[in-house]
């Protein structure tokens, strides 16, 4: 079994605690963040990679709750954007010593500007710069960022669904309900990749979603690339249908994201389409049909808004399977450091 796989298997387990933690120990910091938030008059959510990713998800319900905030790739906020008065940055990292975030940090600061760290070490030149931390406390993954990733999409939406004043107390219960029924079908996940067919080795892949599972979908591009070592494009789902569908042909290979509730049938009709176009699709989402796509995995009961915390799951164990696929490491880089602390080159 690859660290890849033993990280995956483990996601789950390790996001209960961080959820624990969260509402238990951790409450305190969180509260103290919300207070950060509700004070400023700008809201800024930036990270680097996956952390980006992450961003989208936590954007996603701030937004649904009525409260405005900028997302930015690191690199493109710390040399491209100006930090206005009065403002507060959530930084979303795992480790805390990501090159762009550490600049950003000292911006920031020059600003006069608070900022909120999420990250699974306190001690990195983010945590020392924060006003307040929300600490992850899950276990670190073996290389690529998986429960990393999802422990960022978790507190961080913890964070927003407290600051637009929707955190209900039973979120606690339902969150960790929906990781625990995910962990139970993540061996009949692994079971259909084996099966379905859908994989091939160099396929041109698209992935496409909407709302907060764009996270996932940019995630799982990543993953593409990091795991499988494999080139690929995400888009959201509307901007596809803008000219992208242009490029549907037999052996096109399609990952689509359905929502429980907005565009559904939309996007189901698109996943019917592309696949009788020729192209292979994969869907992800709730009691989607069996026939909608060449494979479909039907995710547990989770809430809407929040369904990017499980629906990245398939994806994951998606990429692992073709790293396999095609004969590459999906426990080493290549070129890619563990920790991007240089902006110069290709490999630092």
């Amino acid at each position: 079994m690859t660290e890849l796989m033993k990280d995956i298997l483990n996601e789950p387990g390790e996001l209960k605690k961080s959820l624990a933690y969260t509402l238990g120990t951790g409450k305190s910091a969180l509260d103290k963040a919300v207070a950060i938030i509700r004070e400023a008059r700008n809201l800024y959510v930036a990270g680097i990679g996956s952390s980006w990713h992450a961003g989208m998800a936590v954007t996603g319900i701030l937004h649904a709750g009525g409260c405005p905030a900028f997302l930015f790739d690191a690199s493109e906020f710390l040399h491209f954007v100006p930090i206005v008065s009065e403002s507060a940055l959530i930084i979303l990292s795992r480790s805390g010593k990501s090159a762009e975030v550490v600049g950003l940090v000292t911006k920031a600061r020059q600003r006069g500007a608070k900022i909120i760290a999420i990250t699974n070490t306190p001690d990195s030149p983010l945590g020392q710069g924060a006003d307040v931390i929300l600490k992850l406390e899950a276990a670190f993954d073996h290389l690529v960022s998986i429960t990393m990733y999802s422990a960022l999409t978790l507190v961080g939406g913890m964070l927003a669904d407290a600051a637009v004043g929707s955190l209900d107390e039973s979120l606690g219960h339902v969150l960790a309900t929906s990781l625990s029924e995910a962990e139970r079908v993540l061996e009949h996940w692994c079971g259909q990749i084996e099966t379905s067919g859908w994989f091939v080795s160099d396929a041109p892949t698209y992935f496409l979603a909407r709302g907060g599972s764009l996270a996932s979908c940019h995630e799982a591009k990543l993953l593409w690339e990091e795991v499988a070592k494999a080139p690929a494009c995400s888009m959201t789902t509307g901007g596809f249908r803008h000219g992208a569908q242009e490029s549907v042909r037999e052996g096109m290979r399609y990952v689509l994201w359905v929502d429980g509730e907005l565009m559904r049938d939309q996007d189901l009709k698109l996943a019917r389409e592309i696949r009788d176009a020729g192209g292979r699709v994969i869907v992800i989402g709730q009691d989607v049909p069996p026939q909608t796509g060449n494979l479909v995995f039907r995710l547990p009961s989770v809430p809407n808004k929040w369904q990017f915390l499980i629906d990245v799951f398939p994806a994951q164990l998606s990429a692992e399977h073709l790293s396999r696929l095609r004969g590459v490491n999906c426990d080493s880089f290549r070129l890619c450091p563990y920790i991007i602390e240089s902006e110069e080159g290709l490999c630092s």
